[in-house]
């Protein structure tokens, strides 16, 4: 068997993490993605849309992955006195919408699929313009009757478009219009959670470049009684590891994890790219042909993002910290923690560094994961991943998404297990992760 040596970082401030730049936000959707060349398929919403199936009924169902779109006037209507001129604004660049910060891209409007006449997009990541897409995208009481119209009770939020990449924001050298744009985001999440009565919960984010704001905006967060934040898989690219060169956990990142421990506030890693999936993706493959590779590898970027806090010592210190792996799949789980196990007795990780549990324990204790398109996995997997660890979501208004068929699906793939197991999987989950109380 061959020997494999692993040669540490050079040097004290070495990383394998591609910085964060200007242009993260502009390249966030790529243009590639929209424009002429998709397919729509038209969509018989009126029969899919028929609420809860009855075997669901009673369950007040969670969809734990939607994207909202920000609304086009989200900044300018809300921004401080003095900074209207300066917020991010949506500009028409021929005939797609485009968000800007003066003159400075930061990218479309995110991935948006569904038609305002309720067909669907496939072949392409989004249409181009508001003009275009599903109301429900961007409108809390249209979005209501989206969810409504899925048999979907409560939704967890993430944004769509670029606006709030940090690198984008911090190459603007403006620290108070950051800070605005950050806030300004967390505050509309919590006023949608308000006016929705609890259905429609973003994921905050935070100003990962400085440590103190970060943690202010954190406890600004708990006040605004948001049901989780979002943290970058590789916080490298924009400050500092969630490890420190001494290998201890960075001072940078204990209060947050502090605060969200205490507060049962999750972290969600949503479908992260802590694997570069444009590496392992040939060269001179067509655009149709790279996009399902790039969405296949990362699921394994979630893996590793999980493998990554369990060897951190970070679940050791704060034992009660809840992860959310987000659009990231559930069948890979016995896998990869079977693979876990064997890998750190092999290699002597968990006595050399003091671990407390095994992959398997933390796993149990930290993480949850998040199913849609697999059928296999729900229907034959949940006692080996774990009952009480596995949500669904529709990746609404994505790509990808389950729209329209939702019912049709948790139908073929829960209808088979017990009433308990199906409000578990649909309901209980999300409650014990997000803290949500219905």
């Amino acid at each position: 068997m061959a020997t494999t040596t692993v040669t540490p970082p050079a040097g004290a401030n070495a990383s394998s993490a591609l910085k964060a730049g200007a242009d993260d936000a502009a390249t966030y959707w790529l243009d590639e993605g929209r424009g002429a060349g998709g397919f729509i398929r038209e969509v018989d919403f009126a029969a899919n849309s028929r609420g809860v199936d009855p075997l669901f009924a009673g369950i007040k169902i969670v969809d734990c992955d939607t994207h909202f779109t920000e609304p086009k006037d989200l900044w300018t209507a809300n921004a401080p006195a003095g900074m209207k001129d300066k917020m991010p604004h949506v500009r028409r660049i021929g005939n797609a919408d485009k968000w800007f910060i003066g003159d400075k891209d930061f990218g479309s409007i995110g991935g948006n699929v569904i038609a305002k006449d309720k067909n669907k997009l496939l072949g392409k990541l989004a249409f181009e313009n508001y003009d275009q897409i599903d109301p429900g995208s961007y409108s809390v009481p249209h979005r209501l009757e989206a969810m409504d119209a899925m048999g979907v009770w409560a939704q967890i939020c993430f944004q769509n478009g670029g606006v709030t990449q940090a690198g984008s924001l911090v190459a603007l050298n403006d620290e108070p219009l950051a800070l605005a744009v950050t806030k300004i985001f967390n505050d509309a999440c919590a006023e949608r959670a308000r006016v929705s009565g609890g259905r429609i919960n973003g994921m905050g984010t935070l100003p990962y470049w400085d440590r103190a704001l970060m943690n202010a905006e954190m406890r600004r967060i708990v006040d605004l009684g948001l049901k989780g934040i979002v943290l970058p898989d590789r916080p490298e690219r924009l400050s500092e590891g969630y490890i420190g060169t001494d290998g201890k956990i960075s001072h940078f990142w204990a209060e947050v994890f502090g605060i969200c421990e205490a507060e049962g506030i999750p972290l969600n890693f949503h479908l992260n790219g802590s694997l570069d999936a444009n590496t392992a993706i040939w060269d001179n493959l067509g655009f149709d042909q790279r996009l399902p590779i790039h969405a296949l590898i990362h699921h394994i970027g979630c893996a590793a993002t999980m493998s990554n806090f369990m060897v951190s010592g970070i679940l050791d210190t704060f034992p009660k910290l809840k992860i959310g792996l987000i659009e990231s799949g559930t069948g890979w789980v016995p896998f990869w923690l079977e693979a876990m196990e064997h890998q750190l007795s092999e290699f002597r990780t968990a006595k050399n560094r003091g671990l407390k549990m095994r992959p398997t324990e933390y796993f149990k204790q930290h993480f949850w994961v998040s199913y849609w398109f697999e059928s296999y996995a729900p229907m034959h997997m949940l006692d080996a991943i774990g009952v009480d660890k596995v949500m669904f979501e529709t990746d609404y208004p994505h790509p990808t998404s389950l729209y329209p068929g939702v019912q049709d699906k948790l139908v073929a793939t829960l209808g088979g297990h017990d009433y308990s197991v199906r409000k578990r999987v649909l309901e209980g989950n999300a409650c014990d992760l997000y803290g949500l109380k219905f």
